[in-house]
């Protein structure tokens, strides 16, 4: 007998998002997480004695403002503002760029009038291809299906809708398009720019969790994923979430649990439970089980697979295959207490552009090197790091005149060559990483009274990143839209009746967007009403 209709394996933000989802649907949902507290990688926790900040998870753009609408977050209590400038590049020898409405021409004329208008069009460019292409964002990518059936007819249907979608781009867009899912982003950019700072301002996005090159091919889709957020009704800004990101999944977890879910935190899942190839609930640690009709999963693919799901229930391909699943996001993560602002050589003092991501990687070249150094030694001798001073946009965060910080880092490797273990080098690196952002801000090494580090391997152990992959999966061309975990699974549902995935390792993959949990739960909804129509 079921204890419930849903079971999600995660309380994440897109398990949440599911969850709340399926109840306003009249579905009975319990979800059930490892940790202490519900919010997956968006969680907000005091770091050091009156310091607070987001974890792992930093920053606000993808999230669907559908979604947010939809589960009445603001109602919830979730408030984002937006950064006073958006992206601010030092340069070692004193000129920088910065980015924001009514800021960004101007500052790249300053470095070059050419470019100035040149970003102008290829900003226009990336937010055409970017508004086409957010109608994928809340709709299942077509799914390959062997037989001819019920579900070929359908799955030719959503074929037929994407492609009368993407007729809304002009055949100059489709070639962009080509060019953005297939090329480098450094190429692209090589072609369209000449200084080196605005090409840093696109490469970057390009490599943010993406252990890569910018000149790696299909580096240009990662740069374009980062080109569909919108804050407050404004496309391609970025924002905070007052509270830091726990806020979202605070918010998250309140609506669902307005709708009837129970969430129950501190029962991780050992395994999933299978009987005559369905899914039909899960163990927890601690022994006890729960059966369900619906058993939905939030955590990375290849997890579920290799370490929850019996490996006799699935078929040897298929585990093969989802044992080769791409992980690591090549990222470093660091919270640090601050006594001070920090002043930059290249515009010192006090402003808006500390409250933009900072961006430590001044060239290509940079960023190219940093991640040839991660391959070969574990970690790169001069990394790229973005610095977020959320304080500066919420004081609510840390004691009266000081601050917090995060550090997004990058390139590090998942796993040390030569066997060696993060626990050994961790704090060796995070003071790299400060002295690093130093160098561009004499005195911010003295001004740091805490910190809070997390590795790749601790990424993994805390939240289930594996290899510290943020996105549950690398975006490349064979693991995104339709492949996405998988050819053959790409709506969502997996190869066991009855088990569904609804993390970042599904379409349209990773961020804090709640899209995948939006999606999982249509795919579930469907099936449940045609068992029951």
């Amino acid at each position: 007998m079921n204890e419930t209709d849903v079971v999600i394996i995660g309380a994440g933000h897109n398990g949440l998002t599911c969850a709340a989802y399926l109840a306003m649907a009249g579905l009975k949902v319990r979800v059930v997480e490892r940790r202490k507290v519900v919010g997956g990688a968006a969680v907000t926790e005091e770091f050091c004695p009156g310091f607070r900040n987001s974890v792992a998870a930093y920053t606000v753009s993808l999230l669907n403002p559908k979604i947010m609408s939809d589960l009445k977050l603001g109602e919830h209590g979730l408030t984002i503002v937006e950064r006073r400038a958006q992206n601010f590049l030092p340069a070692p020898d004193g000129s920088y760029l910065l980015t924001g409405e009514g800021r960004t021409r101007e500052s790249v004329a300053r470095l070059n009038p050419r470019d100035a208008v040149a970003i102008e069009t290829f900003s226009h460019e990336l937010e055409a291809i970017a508004d086409v292409l957010r109608q994928f964002v809340l709709r299942a990518p077509p799914n390959l299906v062997e037989s001819f059936g019920a579900s070929a007819i359908g799955e030719a249907f959503n074929a037929l809708g994407t492609a009368n979608i993407l007729r809304k781009l002009t055949l100059e867009q489709q070639r962009a398009l080509l060019d953005l899912f297939t090329m480098s982003a450094g190429e692209m950019l090589d072609a369209r720019f000449e200084h080196d700072l605005v090409k840093a301002l696109f490469g970057f996005d390009a490599i943010v969790g993406n252990y890569a090159s910018p000149y790696a091919a299909g580096s240009a889709y990662v740069m374009l994923h980062h080109a569909f957020g919108e804050v407050n009704g404004k496309k391609g800004v970025w924002g905070h979430a007052v509270g830091g990101m726990g806020a979202i999944t605070q918010a998250m977890a309140r609506a669902a649990q307005s709708h009837g879910v129970a969430i129950e935190t501190d029962a991780g899942v050992r395994e999933v439970i299978v009987e005559k190839d369905r899914a039909v609930g899960v163990t927890l640690d601690n022994g006890n089980t729960i059966r369900a009709r619906y058993v939905v999963s939030n955590v990375n693919p290849k997890l579920l697979y290799t370490r929850l799901v019996p490996a006799d229930a699935l078929a040897p391909d298929f585990l093969t295959r989802i044992s080769r699943w791409r992980n690591g996001s090549g990222t470093f993560r660091m919270n640090v207490a601050l006594s001070a602002l920090p002043s930059f050589t290249a515009l010192p003092g006090t402003g808006d552009h500390l409250t933009a991501g900072i961006i430590i990687a001044p060239d290509l070249a940079y960023m190219d090197r940093a991640w040839l150094d991660a391959r070969a030694q574990g970690w790169s001798r001069e990394p790229v790091v973005e610095v977020l001073i959320p304080s500066t946009l919420d004081d609510s965060l840390s004691p009266p005149g000081q601050h917090v910080a995060s550090l997004f880092c990058q390139h590090v490797a998942p796993e040390l060559p030569a066997g060696r273990s993060w626990d050994d080098h961790r704090d060796e690196v995070a003071d790299l990483m400060i002295a690093t952002v130093d160098r561009f801000a004499p005195g911010f090494a003295a001004s740091v009274v805490g910190r809070q580090v997390l590795s790749p391997l601790d990424l993994e152990r805390q939240f289930g990143l594996l290899g510290g992959d943020i996105f549950h999966g690398a975006l490349t061309l064979n693991q995104i839209f339709s492949a996405r975990p998988m050819l053959g699974h790409a709506d969502y549902r997996g190869p066991l009746r009855g088990l569904y995935h609804c993390g970042s390792g599904a379409h349209p993959g990773g961020g804090v967007t709640g899209a995948p949990g939006h999606n999982a739960a249509r795919a579930i909804l469907s099936d449940h009403r045609g068992l029951f129509s």
